[in-house]
């Protein structure tokens, strides 16, 4: 079912089904929430639906990180990969629609896509720039259904890293009048959303702070010779030892010491990062479990690390979420490194593994109430932005 009120800006009273779907730079598969949103801004309403991830083929995926760490390629490939990827957003959403009900048919399908390049904050000589693929309009066409995708360019347009974008669903969600919250996502790259006690959107403070689990899972498949691409319940980094010659040397990467608003991805912290790691002799001397004990250790010592150079001294807890919140050794590491209270999404009413796919639904509600979701001081931007652009299917009508 189509609401009519999509072929132009929906009251912002106004209740929308909505799926909301997101592939992180794990590029692990498509993740699908169903979600009902009623409001906008602080007064929004969520009622979660349901969740489901669609791995993506083998195939797809190598392709997709053959293009992410640069390999050579053309535009051919990446033209295709673009409408394959349409072919199965759509699938993942009518399989999310399937799996739970949509009382009174779907409103909305808000799609991130896969993001394959993104450097906000520009390469030398170059312009700042951002690529999430997925075609909306093939999503549109096999679903029946209005798709908001597309959502980064907008902030970069107004001046903004493009990044992070979720901070506005975390301020409208989880803001309090009492405490102050770190709300950390640690998906391949990890990102915080510091909310004040009594925050008005600009109070809020939000950036990448390092690599998530990009770094981790690299390094277990490569020592694995690609038969587990992460490592499952921290189980090998609970076996190794945290090396501090290799660790301090990682530490000293100049990304961590950039002030906010920043953004990062791939081409840092991917796969040939990784090769460099382990051409250093304070790697040479470990085994592979240390390895993968000591990038784990990186993760939470950067998240620890950003915490005391940006944010303000008092952060009362910790909210994690993202796949890396299912990883109980980065858990306890991370609750060792800031000596903070550490609390899961999931405590929130809303799954850690889908709080990103609900995000962007939120986002997408958002731009087809024609509100800008976009947080200044997080991207660095200008001005707020209305941000997606809006997919339409044909449904029969004539001119």
């Amino acid at each position: 079912m189509i609401s009519p009120l999509l072929y132009g800006f929906v009251p912002r009273e106004a209740t929308l089904t909505v799926i909301g779907l997101m592939a992180g730079t794990s590029m692990d598969g498509i993740d699908g929430a169903l979600v009902r949103i009623t409001g906008s801004g602080t007064d929004v309403r969520i009622v979660f639906g349901g969740f489901n991830c669609v791995p993506y083929p083998q195939d797809v995926r190598q392709r997709l990180m053959a293009v992410a760490q640069g390999s050579p390629t053309s535009v051919g490939n990446i033209s295709e990969l673009n409408f394959v990827l349409g072919e199965l957003f759509a699938d993942a959403a009518l399989a999310c629609a399937a799996c739970f009900s949509a009382e009174g048919g779907l409103d909305l399908i808000c799609s991130h896509g896969q993001t394959i390049f993104h450097h906000g904050s520009g390469l030398e000589g170059c312009l700042r720039s951002t690529l999430q693929i997925a075609e909306a309009a093939i999503i549109a066409e096999k679903t029946k259904v209005p798709v908001v995708s597309d959502f980064r360019v907008a902030d970069i347009a107004s001046g903004g890293e493009g990044a992070p974008l979720v901070p506005y669903f975390d301020y409208v969600f989880l803001r309090s009048d009492y405490l102050s919250r770190a709300v950390q996502n640690i998906g391949g790259i990890a990102n915080v959303t510091y909310i004040p006690a009594q925050a008005g959107l600009n109070d809020v403070i939000a950036f990448d702070t390092g690599p998530g689990n990009m770094l981790i899972d690299a390094a277990v498949a490569h020592f694995t010779n690609g038969t587990s691409t992460f490592d499952r319940d921290g189980r090998i980094a609970r076996t190794g030892r945290v090396r501090q010659d290799l660790l301090e040397r990682l530490m000293q990467h100049p990304y961590y010491r950039r002030r906010p608003p920043k953004s990062t991805g791939r081409e840092h912290f991917g796969q040939c990062y990784l090769s460099e790691i382990l051409s250093w002799p304070e790697a040479s001397r470990c085994s592979p479990e240390d390895i993968v004990a000591t990038l784990t250790a990186l993760t939470a010592e950067t998240i620890a690390d950003s915490y005391r150079r940006f944010l303000p001294n008092k952060i009362d807890e910790v909210v994690l979420c993202g796949g890396g919140a299912s990883n109980p050794t980065l858990v306890e590491m991370i609750r060792s490194a800031t000596g903070l209270q550490v609390r899961l999404f999931d405590e929130f009413g809303i799954p850690s593994k889908a709080k990103e796919a609900v995000a962007f639904a939120v986002l997408g509600s958002e731009t087809v109430r024609g509100v800008a979701a976009t947080v200044p001081s997080a991207t660095g931007a200008q001005h707020p932005a209305i941000i997606g652009k809006i997919s339409l299917p044909y449904i029969g009508r004539s001119g």
